[in-house]
């Protein structure tokens, strides 16, 4: 999937907004090593460095990593995949905010983060939940149906587990799992209803590869008059989120 980092940036600034709170569960101390995993544009990772961290960034989209590195030159940024990669064993903290629900292999990821972290080094993360935007993908997957491109409906794109599967598969891997919630989140949209649409195309894109210009507007239009009941208050339009947070310990 390429990444429009323009309008990520420009539109779903939310996405690093709400992880900012995550950063108070990471607890960064001053001269600690930190590698913030599927970056993206990189203004939660230059947060970690003002922290005082010796702090890399690394997503598997190059334009995220170019946009980050226009936007921070003075950060270490680097085009890298979560589920295969090697910066080292000597890291204090693998932190990730909205990222870990996009990856393919969740056990090679696991592994590779084990790798990296020293012992007593921490896994501090929030992503999809169990049930994340799922009167979304619903609704999505039974208008592409409806208009005959049922292959499109098929597509999985991502993980959203439950607190129990997720912390049993940290677990298999060697982590002890000291912190871990699962809870709704509300998520304003942009632009009103043009918004969810800006959603779809930022995030939900593959659903719709295949799919001529002239249904893909027709199959928007049902999607947005489909879910306007269950999404917009009062002329605000919010998504169905639901996020998973944790932190687990390398103890070995």
């Amino acid at each position: 999937m390429k990444w429009n980092a323009e309008l990520y940036d420009d539109k779903h600034a939310f996405v690093y907004q709400f992880g900012e709170s995550v950063l108070g569960l990471l607890d960064v101390k001053p001269g600690e090593r930190i590698h913030d995993l599927g970056c993206g544009t990189g203004d939660l990772t230059k947060q970690i460095q003002e922290l005082g961290a010796d702090v890399i960034g690394t997503d598997l989209s190059p334009q995220m990593i170019a946009k980050a590195k226009e936007k921070f030159p003075d950060v270490k940024f680097e085009v890298a995949d979560a589920a295969d990669f090697e910066l080292g064993n000597d890291f204090d903290a693998v932190f990730s905010n909205a990222a870990l629900h996009w990856v393919k292999d969740q056990d090679a990821m696991m592994t590779s983060v084990y790798k990296s972290l020293k012992p007593g080094g921490r896994f501090v993360a929030e992503m999809g939940g169990k049930g994340n935007v799922q009167k979304l993908i619903t609704v999505t997957r039974d208008t592409l149906n409806k208009y005959g491109y049922h292959q499109q409906a098929k597509y999985s794109q991502w993980y959203f587990p439950s607190v129990g599967e997720y912390a049993s598969r940290l677990e298999s891997h060697g982590f002890r799992v000291t912190f871990a919630v699962h809870f709704d989140r509300k998520t304003p949209l942009q632009d009103g209803e043009a918004g969810l649409i800006k959603w779809i195309e930022m995030f939900g894109s593959p659903y719709f590869e295949g799919v001529t210009p002239t249904d893909k507007e027709k199959i928007l239009n049902e999607i947005t008059a489909l879910l306007k009941p269950d999404y917009e208050e009062n002329g605000q339009w919010y998504a169905d989120y639901k996020r998973l947070r944790f932190t687990a310990i390398k103890e070995m």
